[in-house]
């Protein structure tokens, strides 16, 4: 059996940005709130981390703050997908010689593939790294699946660990659960789908909602995981609500402004992306003071 990466909650987490900059004090900050709060683990310049709109130079320099930061203490995961394999393993080795603990790596997105060219990079990618890989499934960012068949193929090189499933299709996830039985570790990539992927045999969840609510998430989790089913049930339903005001626009505007409500970042986003229209972030602000965030 393949050594896990985490088991819980690790946060996708924003990347601050002020005057056009990466805000590295407001990161820091972020960052150090997340460990207090018992994150289980950290993944730094993904989807929500605005990675697509990052210089080469300001991700390369996040992903070493991040590892910097955090000093150990959970585990650094660096986000070093593209759709240029040849780039994908530099940037990998990057974040790698910088302390990353792990990489996710996601499909590669406009140009696609075929599944024997998922198979290709994935492997050529594995092969390069000298840390473990986690595959990142996110077709409706990227327009490219990893198939059951395909992720169950890439689960028998020794350094490709895991996968961060986002299809949104639960027949998917639990034919992939049935394929690659203790040789691939199955990750939520779906707040709402956190307890379902759990009940498949999911190890936890690389999570959008826990910026915000850490303890919470890694609770539902690990509670799930600890037996106590209906509490874990109870957690995920209740904060559908808040989930769903969290993707009304695309992720990540909404946990942008919800963490710029909380204190923690400027509502600041890289274009093409816009702050939340007026009308949506007040509904979330009326969440998020329910729920004590605010």
């Amino acid at each position: 059996m393949k050594k896990t990466v985490f088991t819980g909650a690790a946060t996708a987490i924003i990347t601050p940005f002020k005057n056009g900059k990466i805000d590295y004090a407001s990161f820091e900050k972020l960052i150090n709130w997340q460990i207090a709060e018992g994150i289980d683990a950290i993944v730094v310049c993904g989807t929500t981390g605005e990675a697509s709109t990052l210089t080469d130079d300001e991700h390369r320099d996040a992903i070493k703050f991040a590892v910097d930061t955090v000093a150990g203490r959970v585990p650094v995961i660096a986000g070093t997908g593209s759709n240029d394999t040849a780039y994908a393993i530099e940037l990998t080795n990057h974040a790698c010689e910088a302390g990353a603990d792990a990489v996710l790596v996601v499909t590669p997105y406009y140009n696609k593939a075929t599944q024997k060219g998922l198979i290709e990079m994935f492997t050529a990618i594995a092969d390069a790294s000298p840390k473990p890989v986690i595959l990142y499934n996110v077709p409706s960012r990227t327009g490219c699946n990893i198939l059951p068949a395909t992720a169950a193929k890439l689960a028998e090189h020794d350094n490709i660990v895991a996968i961060e499933e986002a299809s949104g299709n639960l027949s998917q996830v639990a034919e992939l659960a049935h394929l690659v039985g203790d040789k691939l570790d199955i990750y939520s990539g779906n707040d709402d789908q956190i307890v379902p992927i759990l009940s498949l045999g999911g190890k936890g969840v690389i999570s959008v909602l826990s910026n915000p609510m850490p303890r919470a998430t890694s609770k539902m989790c690990h509670d799930f995981i600890e037996g106590n089913i209906k509490e874990s049930r109870q957690a995920q339903l209740d904060l559908i609500p808040f989930i769903n005001a969290l993707f009304c626009e695309v992720n990540p505007i909404p946990v942008k402004a919800a963490m710029s409500l909380m204190g923690y970042c400027e509502n600041s986003l890289r274009s093409p992306l816009t702050a939340m229209e007026p009308e949506h972030e007040a509904r979330m602000a009326e969440i998020m003071k329910g729920l004590g965030l605010i």
